[in-house]
């Protein structure tokens, strides 16, 4: 039987994942809108808890005042990489100008910024709370607590990084790692989520094989994550894109990406092939209520967004609203693959005497 503060724990533990998915969607219009440097320092705006909503409002001289403390500490974050053996890495920073670039001002950019700062806090403060209650397990399941714990610790790195994602003035790669790690967050807490749900039950038993729908789960799940850092890719492409363009003709920035995007396209049909190929051995195997076939029907409709948003942003000219959605629809799929990989790697296949 479930206890109150379990089911407490399983609550909060939902509400940090859609919290997370929410962050997800708050980055990908900050993304989509140009406004990652909306503010120039981190954690305050433009030194303000409250940022402005004017150019009268501005701190004085605050330009050489960001360039400055932005010179110290991506410094302090060359060091860092020379630390781990990334030498090249660290010399291209400390060399690269566009870093020292100085934006104007745009309050719709500040404010959009602001806001996904505001997600990241809320996220921060669940995850928190997630922690502590995690408690409860502390003796019946261990690793729920350290999980919950560990997930602490990845948030905190996870805020220092977008601190020299502001810094370095939204450095290719480093925005990358800081997508990456958000799905990091997002795996411990579905993990967690499902671990406590299912502890007090008996795992489902069905007649058929599963080991072929486990491993090739699994392989779907490892190309859904490659395309998604190539989906990274391709946005900081358009960053350079459209930086060289000036912003003006949109329509053209596809015909510019590279290879990088040729890539992108072609495995999203080895992505969607293998998402229904999971869907028909889902199909196959359970019926009724079973979670692992409602999890499935899920992933299709979320398929079914991620690639009507795909051929928007292919053959409309990248609209924002295309590029917001996408990225989150893409790791909502993450989301519900990796779900449905916990559900069915608890599933047993039923053996007669």
């Amino acid at each position: 039987m479930i206890t109150k503060s379990e089911n407490r724990f399983i609550r909060i533990n939902l509400i940090t994942i859609i919290v997370t998915l929410v962050v997800i969607l708050a980055g990908g219009i900050v993304r989509s809108t140009g406004s990652g440097m909306g503010c120039p320092d981190w954690p305050k705006c433009f030194d303000q808890y409250v940022p402005p909503t004017s150019a009268s409002q501005l701190p004085a001289n605050y330009e050489q005042k960001y360039i400055e403390s932005r010179k110290k500490k991506n410094e302090r974050f060359a060091k860092y990489l020379e630390s781990m053996g990334k030498h090249q890495l660290a010399d291209s920073l400390r060399h690269d100008k566009t870093i020292l670039v100085h934006e104007e001002f745009n309050a719709a950019k500040t404010w959009t910024e602001y806001v996904n700062r505001l997600a990241g806090a809320i996220l921060g403060i669940f995850l928190l709370l997630l922690a502590v209650f995690s408690f409860t397990y502390r003796k019946s399941a261990t690793r729920i607590t350290v999980l919950s714990w560990l997930n602490i610790l990845v948030v905190a790195y996870q805020a220092w990084l977008g601190s020299i994602v502001v810094s370095t003035n939204l450095t290719q790669w480093v925005v990358t790692v800081h997508m990456l790690l958000a799905l990091v967050i997002l795996g411990i807490a579905i993990y967690t989520y499902n671990y406590a749900k299912e502890l007090n039950k008996e795992p489902s038993v069905i007649m058929y094989r599963i080991l072929w729908l486990k491993g090739f789960l699994f392989f779907t799940i490892l190309i859904s994550i490659v395309q998604i850092i190539l989906g990274t890719e391709v946005r900081e492409a358009v960053d350079v894109v459209a930086k060289a363009l000036q912003y003006n003709g949109r329509a053209t920035w596809i015909s510019k990406l590279g290879s990088v995007f040729s890539y992108h396209r072609d495995l999203a049909v080895l992505v969607s092939a293998c998402n229904f190929i999971v869907y028909k051995m889902v199909i196959d195997r359970f019926s009724g209520k079973a979670w692992p076939l409602i999890t499935a029907n899920y992933l299709m409709v979320v398929l079914g967004v991620q690639l009507v948003s795909g051929l928007l942003l292919s053959y409309f000219g990248l609209p924002p609203y295309a590029q917001a959605i996408h990225i989150t629809f893409s790791t909502m799929m993450f989301s519900l693959q990796y779900y449905l990989y916990l559900l069915v790697y608890r599933t047993r296949t039923y053996k007669s005497a």
